[in-house]
């Protein structure tokens, strides 16, 4: 059975929108043997409507980065929308109507994990809805000030800690899953 793990970059305060615009300086080997290590064990992508849109115009026709091209373009691509009518992006399945029924199922069916980065309106809907099973969060040494968060105007959510580390960058990795022996 799969599992829906998610990651984000996130600054100090919260911040996940546009990490291009203040993650790049904390980079680092451990942060890229861990992205790494999320890509290999992908079974698939889970994605959200406007990381598809994002991601699929993107990757599809970058000069840069070809080998991360390759790999989400040769990949199975799932994205989470009941307004996508069609998705153009070779191995993209659309996920529509009762959609935690079917990923219940999609789950099921998978040997592997269903990586997301990034699409935190669906993760706080997957945390919601029980789906999401892993939480990857890469806390970054930085106040952004503005800009979504991923969890705002969020009921509360047990979750417990399975995975830390401090890299020499400043960025410390925390991994959660949720905690089902805890009442919000």
């Amino acid at each position: 059975m799969g599992k829906i793990v998610s990651s984000f970059f996130i600054s100090v305060d919260g911040v996940v929108e546009s990490p291009d615009q203040w993650h790049f300086p904390y980079w680092s080997d451990e942060m890229g043997a861990f992205v790494q290590a999320g890509m290999e064990s992908a079974a698939g992508f889970l994605m959200g409507r406007k990381l598809y849109d994002e991601w699929s115009s993107y990757w599809t026709t970058t000069d840069t980065d070809k080998e991360i091209a390759e790999i989400f373009n040769s990949a199975r691509k799932y994205v989470v929308s009941n307004s996508l009518e069609k998705a153009d992006w070779a191995g993209t399945t659309i996920i529509s109507g009762d959609v935690a029924a079917r990923l219940r199922e999609l789950k099921e069916q998978t040997d592997g994990d269903l990586q997301m980065s990034g699409s935190a309106t669906t993760v706080r809907w997957l945390l919601a809805n029980g789906l999401l099973d892993e939480l990857h969060l890469l806390v970054h040494p930085i106040v952004v000030g503005r800009g979504q968060r991923l969890f705002e105007d969020t009921p509360a959510h047990p979750l417990k800690l399975i995975r830390s580390e401090v890299w020499p960058s400043g960025v410390v990795l925390t991994s959660y899953a949720p905690d089902t022996d805890t009442a919000a």
